[in-house]
């Protein structure tokens, strides 16, 4: 599983020119499922991501996490994370996982999330979406979980 966490002031997602999900201060997570990820690959994200330390404390060091801030966090699921680009032009998604493996792990992560006591929202997935942020800092970092090879 991947995710690109970026800290944000504000963050939306639309469908079909329909906001579907918005926040303010806290992280826009772009999240990637690979063909062999699993639940635990999911519970790991869903803890990373609520304990990651991306905002500053008073002297101005990353050391508080979205929960210790009291922001909010949005996820949009985003298969083109595993395209590989290394051979031809064209990018090859083999390593993404089918949609029908991937939307449950998707839901997974947000609903651990949650659980930590964090509000998150999401955008549809599998549909086409339009993604709007304003990037705070910017901070933005990638995590990979630990099962991935």
């Amino acid at each position: 599983m991947r995710a690109v966490i970026q800290r944000v002031l504000r963050a939306s997602v639309t469908v079909d020119g329909e906001i579907v999900g918005q926040i303010g201060r806290g992280l826009l997570v772009l999240l990637g499922i690979r063909q062999d990820d699993s639940e635990a690959d999911a519970d790991w994200m869903a803890g990373k991501l609520v304990s990651v330390r991306l905002f500053e404390n008073t002297a101005g060091k990353l050391d508080a996490s979205v929960a210790d801030v009291k922001g909010e966090m949005l996820i949009v699921s985003q298969f083109t994370l595993y395209a590989d680009v290394r051979k031809g032009r064209r990018p090859s998604f083999s390593g993404a996982a089918p949609a029908e493996t991937a939307a449950p792990l998707y839901r997974r992560v947000v609903e651990r999330v949650a659980a930590q006591g964090v509000p998150v929202t999401g955008g549809h997935f599998g549909a086409r979406m339009h993604v709007a942020l304003t990037n705070d800092g910017p901070v933005t970092v990638v995590a990979d979980s630990p099962m991935t090879t």
